[in-house]
């Protein structure tokens, strides 16, 4: 039996479809039974749990050979990342009551950095969990390729890509929800001891001017690329109703900067299969419908 949150999403479906089609049990793990329903249809137990309850996260673990954790997305958290520090704790403490066989915690590329950032949420959490006596695995995706689907209404309307990765013709780490959630399923059925990093990108890393060329194939008609001055970043997001957006603009920074890169580099990544081209056709079909 596999525990597996975030059942409802990209990533954690795909967990979920990895292993039922390798013929293993899975409970899904939802904050709402009704939720769930489509899942217990295809077989899945289901567990009740919210994020940040130790005792019902602890009780959806019990008894499972692997865990697939993963926290819900903070792009605006409050000054010292309370939330993280506060679901860091609870994921402790519910691990090491439950003590699964095994557990994969879904990070992020950069979560060893030093400087704060939003993605310092992820190390936040990385080091609560490294101090559980439970094999682990902290799975570090690149940039998500479904971060595109912003871009398909301009990119459809307008001919235009706004991009906040800079320069456009920069390669950017990424990697598709599908691969990282077959590669989580993957670990989850692997052994090992204490905690170990996996980082992960897809074969070929991506510039914003590919990705607004690739629109273009799709759409048969020109897609550009403009970039988004840096000067404007943080009026942007404050309009957008962010009350603290400095992470996000550090975070982007990172990633322009060259200092938010994977532990072991390009070359000690392991490589997903799906390509750019096939993640913004799925975006492409799914707007028009």
């Amino acid at each position: 039996m596999f525990a597996v949150t975030g059942i409802t999403g990209n990533v954690g479906g795909e967990v979920a479809r990895t292993l039922l089609a390798a013929n293993r049990t899975v409970r899904a793990v939802v904050r709402d039974s009704g939720k769930g329903a489509s899942w217990a249809e295809c077989g899945c137990e289901l567990a009740v749990a919210d994020i940040n309850n130790a005792q019902a996260l602890a009780a959806a673990y019990q008894g499972t050979e692997g865990v697939f954790v993963m926290v819900p997305s903070s792009f605006d958290p409050a000054p010292g990342f309370p939330e993280a520090r506060a679901i860091a704790g609870t994921l402790r403490r519910a691990l090491e009551s439950a003590r699964p066989g095994r557990v994969v915690y879904l990070s992020t590329i950069g979560a060893q950095v030093a400087r704060t950032n939003l993605l310092s949420q992820h190390t936040i959490i990385e080091e609560a969990l490294r101090q559980i006596t439970v094999p682990i695995t902290f799975l570090r995706p690149g940039w998500f390729m479904e971060n595109s689907s912003w871009d398909v209404p301009g990119a459809r309307d307008r001919g235009i890509v706004q991009s906040f990765l800079q320069p456009l013709d920069k390669p950017v780490p990424m990697v598709a929800t599908a691969d990282i959630g077959r590669v989580a399923a993957e670990l989850l059925q692997e052994s090992w001891s204490g905690p170990r990093v996996v980082e992960l990108e897809g074969l070929r890393r991506v510039t914003p001017n590919q990705i607004a060329a690739t629109f273009a194939d799709l759409l048969g008609r020109p897609v550009k690329t403009e970039s988004v001055p840096r000067d404007i970043w943080e009026a942007l997001f404050r309009s957008q109703g962010m009350a603290n957006p400095l992470p996000r603009i550090r975070m982007l920074d990172g990633f322009n900067e060259g200092w938010i890169e994977f532990e072991a580099g390009e070359s000690g990544s392991r490589k997903g299969r799906v390509t750019i081209d096939t993640v913004l056709k799925g975006l492409l079909t799914r707007d028009s419908k």
